[in-house]
């Protein structure tokens, strides 16, 4: 039995084999935004074979599986980083799992520091692209022609519009943008920043790429927001720290909370013309 299968067959255990549409990841700072989960059935990572130990400050490590605004949803309240491990692959077994419990969307949220000057920290940004700086996949050392995976709309316009048509109802400003992901830990030098911004990025993280590559091979439609936790290297006169950004995040999250639960509420509904 791979870990897939056993952490599926843990959790039919305690759900009665039900099945989820749509997967939630909460980033640095949002595991608040879990209380908002309905008869939430809730389980430690430990508990789930091949699901990662989480090692940073604001990523609980717990799976949620309940309902938002009625939508059956399965929540990675906490993710593990590249950094942590030196393994881009850390995540695949939970994103493989979420694809397994029938989630036929991925929605993805991070802290990240703003490469521009007019989004400050609290405001959200959805992500429309990625680039890639680290060098490395969470498909590393996979064999088979699915490891080819391609990335060509890799976030969803669908879901991307619905979420728009949210922020529009709750009047919630929605800048969009390319997110860049770097490493980490240690955040980036100025100059890296100023590289960044070159290649046409908006924003700069230390997460969510590797779970978009592994949810683009699993199926599943994606979308992204960040949460701008901090202006980037440079642009701010305060030094970059952790705390910094668990703060800004955690002030952010009535917001994101309110964006989300928009967004579920009118998941079934046909958007018409929510990609505008």
């Amino acid at each position: 039995m791979n870990e897939v299968d056993a952490a599926i067959k843990v959790i039919n255990a305690r759900t009665g084999s039900a099945d989820f549409r749509v997967g939630l990841v909460l980033g640095s700072g949002l595991g608040a935004l879990a209380d908002a989960v309905e008869g939430a059935t809730i389980m430690p990572y430990g508990d789930l074979p091949g699901f990662p130990a989480t090692g940073v400050a604001g990523h609980e490590g717990r799976l949620l599986l309940g309902h938002l605004a009625g939508v059956p949803v399965a929540v990675l309240q906490g993710r593990s980083h590249y950094y942590e491990s030196g393994r881009a692959d850390a995540m695949k077994v939970p994103v493989r799992t979420l694809a397994r419990l029938g989630c036929e969307s991925l929605l993805l949220t991070n802290a990240a520091g703003s490469l521009e000057p007019d989004a400050k920290p609290g405001s959200i940004m959805l992500i429309t692209d990625h680039i890639n700086f680290t060098g490395v996949s969470p498909l590393f050392g996979e064999t088979g022609d699915d490891r080819f995976v391609d990335l060509t709309g890799a976030y969803d316009a669908d879901l991307a519009g619905r979420l728009r048509a949210a922020a529009r109802r709750e009047r919630i400003a929605l800048p969009e943008g390319v997110y860049m992901w770097l490493s980490g830990p240690q955040y980036e030098t100025a100059a890296e920043d100023r590289a960044a911004r070159m290649l046409g990025a908006n924003a700069v993280g230390m997460s969510t790429v590797p779970e978009v590559i592994l949810a683009r091979q699993a199926g599943l439609r994606v979308a992204a927001l960040s949460i701008i936790t901090n202006l980037a290297t440079g642009m701010a006169e305060a030094p970059l720290t952790h705390a910094a950004v668990m703060g800004n995040a955690a002030a952010a999250a009535a917001t994101v909370r309110r964006l989300l639960l928009a967004f579920f509420a009118a998941y079934d509904e046909a958007n018409d013309g929510a990609s505008g």
